[in-house]
């Protein structure tokens, strides 16, 4: 078995995810063979994984990204068990890539014990044939009312042996407090788990925390690993959590504005990453209760885990009457996976797989009509845009097939199929296919139609240099020596 090391946070959007991907490259760029692992992740941004049943499967985009921080395939290993949220109180539960049905959050509680069989299953795997495993928590340690049948963090830990170093967020204050009081309500045996911390997103000279180091040491005996600053490199990498989107409200204005309405149950807006590369798109994600700006030339409907429930949701916010005036207006409009079905006629649901609502009427601007279906499409697909006749690259992960009139004006062929639909006057555009602004020719074409040159002739190539700027700053800043030795 691989040695491991264990990332655990005092809380969510610590900045888990961003750390474990550096860690990875930064092990890669030693000559080890290093793999990701999160046994329990919540999240409605996935990605494919080819090595699923009938030719792929979900686990989170976080998995996937620090897969490609390690230099390897994903796999649905990396992530067995991947909660998708679909209403307040209840999430799809996908294991090992495949969907095992649903559960409210109550329930699922009582399904842990059964799950960290699937959990330690793909932790034998993960491991095979590596050097290093880096484990990403979820959530927080502290939250001991969940301790009981954990699968996410402490009680994966003490199962597999696995060393933890507890991550502090300072950005958001009182990391002090957070890690001191983690220390105090950890039972003994989780606590003896934990080998060191680390303090994320400092700002401003690092000395400075000199005795708050001091006093955390003092409270915990613990050791600290060190403080790594405000990674700016992070913002160049795609976002997994979507309590990020608060913070992406606004931009600067810049040559092209894009307005992406904030759906409740919002799904793979990293959809919108390689537009938000873009020097001359400003990307704009709406927030309930603010009207889609005016003066947006596009506006990009993104993918949603409950479709009938976000078009309900974005009636009751205007949108549907903003997204009417701005077509009007000679606005275009592009619908991704879920987006694209609201974007139809009429949205089916005969089966209930989304919920209590079986019908509801679409927004109108295209010719279709969507009916749901039990089976889930999960696949990495090959595809060329109809419009440009360039190569297109992305994956599908969607309930439901789409079909009427406008379908005849596909907007790709994917796999040799026709997937999508472009309105007659070709303002209108949707499609399954996740990723669709990623290719770098498609991308610079379709700005170039709206007015717009490309800035961004390597999308890829960014994020990969990304990985390795926050590398090489978690080398300067981490006794990363100490941590590597730490995994056992």
């Amino acid at each position: 078995m691989a040695r491991a090391l264990m990332l655990q946070g005092t809380g969510s959007d610590v900045g888990k995810t961003v750390l474990v991907a550096g860690l990875c490259r930064a092990a890669r760029n030693r000559g080890l063979k290093v793999r990701p692992f999160k046994p329990q992740n919540m999240s409605n941004n996935a990605a494919v994984a080819q090595d699923g049943d009938a030719g792929g499967g979900e686990i989170g985009r976080g998995q996937w990204l620090q897969a490609l921080a390690c230099g390897v395939p994903p796999s649905v290993h990396m992530n067995p068990v991947l909660l998708k949220p679909q209403t307040d109180v209840g999430s799809q539960v996908i294991v090992q890539g495949r969907m095992a049905g649903e559960a409210r959050a109550r329930d699922y509680q009582s399904l842990k014990p059964k799950l960290m069989d699937a959990v330690l299953d793909s932790w034998a795997k993960v491991g095979e044939g590596a050097d290093l495993v880096i484990v990403e928590g979820a959530g927080s340690p502290a939250e001991i009312n969940l301790r009981a049948n954990d699968i996410a963090n402490m009680g994966f830990a003490t199962r597999a042996g696995v060393p933890v170093v507890l991550v502090g967020d300072i950005d958001r204050g009182g990391v002090i407090a957070s890690i001191v009081g983690t220390h105090r309500i950890l039972p003994d045996g989780d606590r003896d788990m934990v080998a060191g911390y680390l303090i994320n997103k400092f700002r401003g000279d690092v000395s400075l925390f000199d005795d708050g180091i001091a006093a955390i040491d003092g409270f915990t005996g613990w050791r600290c690993f060190g403080v790594v600053p405000w990674l700016t490199a992070a913002s160049r990498l795609p976002a997994e959590d979507s309590v990020v989107l608060e913070r992406l409200v606004s931009g600067e204005s810049r040559a092209l504005k894009v307005a992406v309405p904030m759906l409740s149950r919002i799904a793979n807006f990293d959809d919108l990453d390689p537009l938000r590369a873009e020097p001359s798109v400003e990307v704009v994600f709406v927030p309930p209760g603010r009207s889609l700006p005016e003066d947006a030339g596009l506006v990009i409907l993104p993918g949603s885990k409950s479709t009938i429930g976000d078009l309900l949701f974005l009636r009751e916010q205007g949108w549907d009457r903003d997204l009417q005036r701005h077509v009007r207006g000679g606005g275009h409009v592009v619908g991704i996976c879920g987006g694209y079905q609201m974007l139809g006629r009429v949205v089916r649901d005969p089966d209930g797989v989304e919920g209590d609502v079986r019908e509801t009427e679409g927004l109108g601007l295209l010719d279709v009509e969507t009916v749901m279906e039990p089976e889930k499409t999960v696949r990495n697909s090959s595809a060329r845009s109809t419009v440009f006749d360039t190569p297109l690259e992305g994956y599908e992960i969607h309930l439901g097939g789409t079909t009427g009139p406008d379908c005849a004006r596909p907007s790709a062929i994917i796999d040799n199929v026709a997937d999508g639909a472009v309105s007659p006057d070709g303002r209108v555009t949707g499609t399954y296919l996740h990723g669709f602004f990623t290719a770098d020719t498609f991308r610079a074409r379709f700005l170039e139609s709206l007015g717009v040159r490309s800035g961004t002739s390597d999308y890829r190539g960014q994020v990969e240099a990304a990985l390795d700027d926050i590398a090489a700053a978690l080398e300067r800043h981490l006794d990363c020596d100490a941590l590597f030795s730490l995994a056992r």
